[in-house]
C-alpha cells in the first residue's frame, strides 16, 4: 500500500493529473534567464534570443563563484546575489482553453514581481512563501508571456544561505468556474483513536463566473490501498464571483493512524458536481491522528507520549544550493530517520512543500517556523523591512498551505526575535498566535526564544506568558542553567509548557587533528560532546519537557567566516556523511544496538604516542582491542536502573559503571592495526565495530542511491565516492583530485565533498576528496537510454556506475 501511495503522490508532484475538469501542469521547464537587470523584459516583444535557457528549480547564486568580497559576506556563503530576470513563453494547450487559470510559485528569493503579457500580477518580499495569482483577466488565445523579476541585491538579507532566483516548482492550474479554492481545504480529526475517527473537511468553493450556481459537494476519504472508507454529499450555492464554505462530517471506522512509526496516509477527494457533471475534483492528502500537550507528560500522539527528537534544518541542499532535488532531501531524511530522529524544525522560515510531504510520507513530526525577524531586524536588509505589511498575509497563506499536513504539530512564530525583550513584541506576539489560532485551532504556538533569563536584555515574562508552549534556544546558556536547564521556570510557571527549540549539538571539527607539535598529543575531539550530553540527560528522564532540535541535522551554507562558506554543525555533512555526532544520537535514539569508533587510525609519525580512542554506543560494556591485545572493558548504562522488587535486586544485570558520560574513552599506544571494539549487553555480545590503518590510495569506489531514473529532466542520482587503498579500505586521510564524466542525455549539476573551506565551484566536475570523500549529484535528461557516469582520480585506478534512464510511463501534465 505504501508504494502505491508514493506513486500516486510522485506523480502528482511532478504534475499528473488524471482530473479533466482541473487541470494541473507543472511548468518548470524552458524557462529564459538573465543576470542582471534590464527594461522591458515584461513586454511579450522584448528580444531575450541571447538569454541562457534553464529549468526550475533554479537558484543563480550557487551557480557562481565564490568571492571573498561578494556583498552576501559569509552569512551569504560569500556567493553572488543581485538581480535576475525569467522568461517563459506560454502555450496554451486546447484542453484548457475557456477555464479559469492560476499560477502557483512554491517559493521564488526574493523581491520577486511577476507579469503576465506585459500585465503586473504582484510583488512578494518572502522569498520562502508560496503565492498564486490569477491569469485570466490578461490571457491572450493563445500565446502568452510570463516575466519573473527577481531582485536579492539588497544585502545583507539573510543571516544564511538563500539562493537567489524561482528556487522551487512553479505550477499552471486550470479549473471550471465552479472550483474548490487554492489551499481550499481543511481537514481536521477532532475524534481519532483505533475505533474510529471524526473527520471534519471544511472546503472553500470558488465561483469565477457571472450568475449564481447551485451544486453539489461529494467528499470521499480513501485510504491507501484506494478504497474508499466514508463519504458525504452537501448542497452548495454560490454566488457570482463569491466564496462560499462547506463543512462536512465523516466516520472512519478502525483508521490506520499516523505516526512517526507508522505514517498512514489517506486521501480526501472533493467532487463538484452540477446535475451528474462533474465540474472540478480537488484532492489532499492527510494523516489521521490526535495531538495533545500535557504540562505533565509532555506531547501526547494518538494518546501515547512522544518524544521529539528533532534537529533543525536549513532550505539548502549543499552543492546544488536552494533548488533541491526531491531526491536529496529523501537522502537526507532517510539518514534521519536510521538515526532516530523524529522531528523537523524549518528553521528559519516556510520550507518547500515537497519537505513537508516527505515528512508525512516518511513519519517526521514538524515544527513549522515563519519568521526570522518581526520589526526588530537582525541585518541591513532583513524581512523586518517588510513585516508591517506582508506578516499576516505570508502567515495566513503558510497555514492554509501547510495545515492539513498530518507531520505538522506545532507552528513556530519566529526565531530569536529581537523583539522579545520589548512591550511591542508581546503586541506583536499576540496578534500572531491570533491569527493561527483563526486559521488553524487545531495546533500550538511557538516561537524559538534566545534571552530567556539573560542578562543584557531578557525576554519580557508576558511575552512568555502569551505563548501556547515556551521555546527555549539554548536553554543552558545562561549561568546556573547550564547545570539547572529548565528546572527554575519548571518551578516558577508549573503551568507552562516547555520545548527545546534549538540546542547545541556536539560540536566536531571538519577533520581529526592531534595538534601541530608532532611530540605532543592534543586531540580535537575529546571535549564537543559534554554539553550535549548533559542536556540529553535531562531532557531524556523528564516527561514534561516535550522534546529538543538540535542544531543541526545538516551543515548547510552560510553563516560561516573565511575561508569557511558554510557552518558545520550538522551531524551529517554536506555530501551526506554521517559524522561521529551522528551516532551518538543514534546510540540514545534508538533501541537496536549502536557501536561507534574514533578517530581514524592512520597518524604515521605519532607511533608510540598515547591516542584518546572514543565509542559513542548503547552497549552496557565494551572492550577495545589493539592488533588482539585488550585495552580494558569500559561501562556505562544510562538511564541507570534501582532497585526493583527488593533492596539491591535488578531487573537486569547489574552494571558496574566506570562513567558517568555519553561515550566510553581509552588510551591507546599507537601503531598501526587493528583497532576492534566488542559490545555486550546483558553480558551477549550485541555489537562490533573496527577501524583499520588503511594504506596509500589506490582506487576509486561509486555508489549511487538510484540505478533507474525517469527521463523527465527532474530525477537526480546520488554519487558516493571513497578513495580506498589496495585493500578496499577507504583512505581517511585521502585528498586525490577527481574528475566526473557524465554520458548520455544528463547533467552533473553538483559536485562536494563536505569541507567547508573548500573553495571549488560547485558546478565543476572536478573536486579535492575530502577524509577520502567526495559527492556529486547527476540529472537525467528527457531522453531514455543508458547513463554512464566516470570518476578518474589523480593516481588512482577510476570507477563508473550505470545507470538507466526510462521514460516515465505516466509521465503527468509538463508545459514546453
Amino acid at each position: 500500500m505504501k508504494v502505491i501511495s508514493f506513486l500516486v503522490c510522485l506523480m502528482l508532484a511532478l504534475g499528473f493529473s488524471g482530473d479533466a475538469q482541473r487541470l494541473t501542469y507543472n511548468m518548470d521547464r524552458n524557462w529564459k534567464f538573465y543576470s542582471g537587470d534590464t527594461t522591458h523584459a515584461d513586454e511579450q516583444g522584448f528580444n531575450d534570443r541571447n538569454w541562457r535557457t534553464v529549468d526550475l528549480p533554479h537558484d543563480w547564486s550557487i551557480e557562481g563563484a565564490f568571492n571573498k568580497y561578494a556583498p552576501a559576506g559569509g552569512r551569504g556563503a560569500y556567493l553572488p546575489t543581485g538581480i535576475g530576470w525569467y522568461r517563459k513563453t506560454l502555450i496554451l494547450p486546447d484542453a484548457i482553453k475557456g477555464k479559469y487559470i492560476s499560477i502557483r510559485f512554491d517559493g521564488v528569493y526574493m523581491n520577486s514581481e511577476v507579469w503576465i503579457n506585459g500585465h503586473l500580477l504582484g510583488k512578494r518580499p518572502n522569498g520562502y512563501i508560496s503565492f498564486v495569482y490569477k491569469l485570466t483577466p490578461y490571457l491572450r488565445s493563445r500565446k502568452n508571456l510570463i516575466a519573473v523579476r527577481v531582485d536579492n541585491s539588497m544585502q545583507p538579507n539573510s543571516r544564511w544561505y538563500s539562493g537567489s532566483g524561482i528556487d522551487r516548482h512553479v505550477w499552471l492550474e486550470a479549473t471550471s468556474a465552479l472550483h474548490v479554492a487554492n489551499w481550499g481545504t481543511y481537514v481536521t480529526t477532532p475524534e481519532a483513536d483505533s475505533s474510529h475517527a471524526k473527520v471534519v473537511v471544511r472546503t472553500m468553493i470558488n465561483n469565477e463566473g457571472n450568475t449564481t450556481i447551485k451544486a453539489e459537494l461529494t467528499t470521499t476519504i480513501s485510504n491507501e490501498a484506494g478504497r474508499d472508507v466514508a463519504t458525504v454529499l452537501l448542497p452548495v450555492s454560490v454566488s457570482a464571483g463569491d466564496t462560499a464554505m462547506g463543512s462536512q462530517e465523516l466516520e472512519v471506522k478502525s483508521p490506520y493512524l499516523w505516526s512517526p512509526s507508522h505514517p498512514s496516509l489517506y486521501t480526501v477527494n472533493s467532487v463538484l458536481r452540477i446535475g451528474t457533471r462533474i465540474v472540478d475534483e480537488y484532492q489532499t492528502t492527510v494523516g489521521i491522528r490526535r495531538i495533545e500537550y500535557s504540562t505533565q507528560d509532555g506531547f501526547l500522539l494518538n494518546g501515547e507520549r512522544v518524544k521529539m527528537n528533532g534537529v533543525c534544518l536549513h532550505n539548502d541542499g549543499g552543492c546544488v544550493g536552494a533548488a533541491v532535488p526531491l531526491a536529496v532531501w529523501e537522502d537526507r531524511l532517510k539518514l534521519l530517520k536510521a538515526m532516530g530522529c523524529n522531528a523537523i524544525r524549518t528553521s528559519h522560515n516556510p520550507p518547500d512543500p515537497v519537505l513537508l510531504e516527505l515528512c508525512d510520507r516518511m513519519g517526521f513530526l514538524v515544527m513549522d517556523e515563519t519568521f526570522d525577524m518581526w520589526e526588530k531586524g537582525k541585518m541591513k536588509n532583513g524581512y523586518n523591512l517588510y513585516f508591517d505589511d506582508w506578516w499576516e498575509r505570508d502567515l495566513v497563506d503558510q497555514v492554509h498551505r501547510d495545515r492539513n499536513h498530518p507531520s505538522v504539530v506545532i507552528w513556530s512564530a519566529g526565531n530569536e526575535i529581537p523583539d522579545q525583550t520589548s512591550d511591542r513584541g508581546v503586541e506583536l506576539l499576540k496578534w500572531q498566535i491570533a491569527a493561527f489560532h483563526r486559521e488553524d485551532s487545531t495546533r500550538p504556538v511557538t516561537t524559538a526564544n534566545d534571552d530567556i533569563s539573560a542578562d543584557n536584555g531578557s525576554t519580557k515574562l508576558a511575552f512568555l506568558e502569551a505563548e501556547d508552549i515556551v521555546g527555549y534556544n539554548y536553554v543552558d546558556r545562561w549561568h546556573e542553567r547550564r547545570e539547572l536547564f529548565y528546572d527554575e521556570d519548571r518551578y516558577l510557571h508549573p503551568d507552562w509548557k516547555f520545548i527545546g527549540t534549538e540546542s547545541e549539538a556536539i560540536y566536531e571539527f571538519p577533520q581529526y587533528s592531534l595538534g601541530n607539535d608532532p611530540r605532543k598529543v592534543r586531540a580535537n575531539y575529546l571535549s564537543g560532546m559534554i554539553r550535549a550530553e548533559q542536556l540529553w540527560k535531562f531532557i531524556a528522564v523528564r516527561p514534561f519537557i516535550i522534546g529538543d532540535f538540535m542544531w543541526t541535522g545538516v551543515d548547510y551554507l552560510g553563516e560561516a567566516m573565511w575561508p569557511d562558506k558554510g557552518a558545520y554543525f550538522g551531524v551529517i555533512d554536506r555530501s551526506d556523511v554521517c559524522k561521529d555526532s551522528y551516532y551518538f544520537y543514534k546510540s540514545q535514539w534508538v533501541s537496536e544496538p549502536v557501536l561507534h569508533l574514533l578517530p581514524h587510525w592512520n597518524w604515521p609519525g605519532r607511533e608510540g604516542q598515547v591516542i584518546p580512542v572514543l565509542a559513542y554506543t548503547n552497549c552496557d560494556t565494551v572492550e577495545l582491542f589493539l592488533n588482539g591485545k585488550s585495552y580494558g572493558v569500559k561501562a556505562q548504562e544510562f538511564p541507570r536502573q534501582g532497585n526493583s522488587q527488593a533492596w539491591n535486586k535488578y531487573e537486569r544485570p547489574f552494571v558496574h559503571t566506570n562513567t558517568a558520560d555519553l561515550h566510553l574513552f581509552w588510551d591507546v599506544t599507537y601503531e598501526p592495526g587493528i583497532l576492534k571494539a566488542i559490545g555486550y549487553k546483558n553480558g551477549l555480545k550485541v555489537a562490533e565495530d573496527s577501524i583499520i590503518t588503511a594504506g596509500e590510495p589506490s582506487t576509486i569506489k561509486v555508489t549511487v542511491d538510484s540505478t533507474c531514473l525517469y527521463a523527465d529532466g527532474q530525477h537526480v542520482a546520488l554519487l558516493h565516492v571513497e578513495v580506498l587503498d589496495t585493500k578496499g579500505r577507504i583512505v581517511p586521510t585521502a585528498k586525490n583530485a577527481l574528475t566526473f564524466t557524465v554520458e548520455g542525455d544528463n547533467r552533473l549539476i553538483g559536485t562536494d565533498n563536505g569541507n567547508p573551506a573548500d573553495d571549488h565551484f560547485f558546478g565543476s566536475n572536478r573536486i579535492m576528496a575530502f577524509n577520502g570523500r567526495a559527492y556529486a549529484v547527476v540529472k537525467a535528461g528527457l531522453h531514455p537510454g543508458n547513463i554512464t557516469i566516470k570518476v578518474s582520480g589523480d593516481g588512482l585506478t577510476g570507477a563508473s556506475v550505470d545507470c538507466i534512464s526510462l521514460r516515465d510511463p505516466k509521465p503527468g501534465l509538463f508545459l514546453p
